[in-house]
């Protein structure tokens, strides 16, 4: 057998990458770690966290004005520091950066500041971010980074920005364009707006959030537009030009947008640029995905890949669970444990627009297909909140029941804290629970989770 001198050798330091490299030196595994840039990936610095401070911080604006129906009286009009905004959020990814630095140090695990590329299948050879370059080989060779926004070719485009430049931008943006329909699209839309932006979302299908069910694509979208967001569906952009240091977005429609600032979400790609995947072999898809099995290998015998860059879910707990899975895979579960796959089934997931949108299993549409026979059950309401507020926010609650088995096979909501909520169910779910289950289940008075236990007239069939 060969004399690597490294058990496994993880390239990029994201979620997916950091949790592999940490299990598998729990397990007494050697492991090197090479990441060019702050550790933590897209989720840590450019994705989940700095977006969701930004939406907490989006909410205290309707907080402030919904607080005059509760008896508060303001001084004045609040204003936005941006700067300081920007600061505050800045400290915060540092202070996590050190903690995924400070997780590899704890665990052993040789941390190499550069980037790497494949040499062969055993062979990694990492270009040092202070100049000169080394080879490392080892007996398994882990890809896990992650994904990266594109642009399209539109006459312009180099004028737009992507989603990694929003939590940065010099001047906030009074009016901001932003292109795509997908959940990075109508959060930023929802962000911004809430923060003060005067927002326009243009997407060339004919709803947001393809893919989800239909019901909340439709509710969600409504309420974005009784916020104030204007929704440009059906038509895209044709071209973008400079007005000034504004931005002037032509429609193919024939309307015009002007904008400081225009968002391009109109998707993302694996991130495979220099890996050397080519050189090795390694099978991509037609989209640039890497291609892998059941247990995260490559077409290459002793690479691996996992996370963003195969294009399965592409969510942060998915990579972390996918990390643990190859771990046990390679290395044997931790002692008394059983070794873990990965299960793609009932994954929950939340897009934090406003309101934001929690759901679990399948949608309306997909239940139909599979089961053919289903029940759905839905209420919308204003939540007791807004009895004051003077909000005209109202929520959606829905259950997707499979008629023969009575199993409850999709949950969505579209509500304050609906990430929250649908987190719990998706237990639930995961178990298996039938809607006589959910019926006997005692609700907590008064909130909007109760609803999804007190559903008793069926909507449709």
């Amino acid at each position: 057998m060969p004399d690597f001198e490294l058990d496994l050798f993880v390239i990029g330091g994201g979620s997916g990458g950091v949790r592999a490299a940490r299990m598998a030196a729990q397990r007494g595994a050697r492991v090197a770690l090479a990441e060019s840039g702050p550790m933590g990936g897209t989720c840590v610095n450019v994705g989940c966290i700095p977006k969701k401070l930004y939406s907490y911080g989006a909410h205290y604006a309707e907080a402030f004005a919904e607080s005059r129906g509760y008896g508060w009286q303001l001084p004045a009009t609040p204003t936005l520091d941006w700067a300081v905004l920007k600061a505050r959020r800045a400290q915060e990814i540092a202070r996590l950066n050190g903690i995924y630095e400070g997780l590899m140090t704890s665990a052993k695990v040789r941390r190499l500041h550069g980037r790497a590329r494949l040499v062969d299948a055993h062979t990694v050879e990492v270009a040092a971010d202070g100049g000169g370059r080394a080879r490392h080989t080892a007996r398994h060779v882990l890809i896990a980074t992650g994904g990266t926004p594109v642009v399209p070719p539109v006459p312009g485009s180099e004028l737009a920005v992507t989603s990694n430049d929003m939590f940065d931008l010099p001047a906030f943006p009074r009016r901001l364009v932003v292109v795509g329909g997908g959940y990075i699209g109508c959060e930023m839309a929802s962000i911004f707006h809430g923060l003060g932006a005067e927002v326009t979302l243009v997407y060339r299908g004919g709803q947001i959030l393809r893919g989800f069910d239909d019901e909340v694509r439709a509710f969600a979208a409504e309420e974005m537009r009784k916020a104030g967001i204007a929704l440009r569906l059906n038509t895209d952009v044709a071209r973008i030009e400079a007005a000034g240091q504004a931005r002037r977005v032509h429609l193919k429609d024939g309307g015009v947008a002007e904008a400081d600032v225009v968002l391009y979400a109109t998707g993302r790609r694996p991130n495979t640029d220099g890996l050397g995947l080519d050189t090795v072999g390694v099978k991509q898809s037609k989209d640039g995905a890497i291609e892998v099995s059941e247990h995260f290998a490559t077409s290459v015998p002793g690479v691996y890949a996992l996370g963003d860059v195969v294009g399965r879910l592409e969510l942060t707990p998915v990579a972390l669970a996918e990390a643990m899975a190859l771990v046990d895979h390679l290395f044997g579960p931790a002692p008394g444990q059983p070794a873990r796959t990965m299960d793609y089934a009932g994954i929950p997931t939340a897009v934090f627009t406003h309101p934001p949108i929690g759901t679990v299993g399948l949608s309306e549409e997909a239940a139909r297909e599979r089961y053919g026979a289903i029940r759905v059950f839905r209420g919308d309401f204003k939540p007791l909140k807004h009895t004051l507020s003077g909000s005209g926010e109202r929520t959606l609650v829905k259950l997707v029941v499979d008629a023969a088995s009575d199993r409850v096979v999709g949950l969505h909501m579209v509500g304050a804290d609906a990430g929250e909520i649908v987190q719990g169910f998706a237990v639930a779910l995961k178990c298996g629970a039938t809607k006589a289950q959910f019926d006997a289940t005692v609700g907590i008075h008064p909130t909007s989770a109760e609803e999804f236990v007190t559903l008793r007239e069926v909507t449709r069939h």
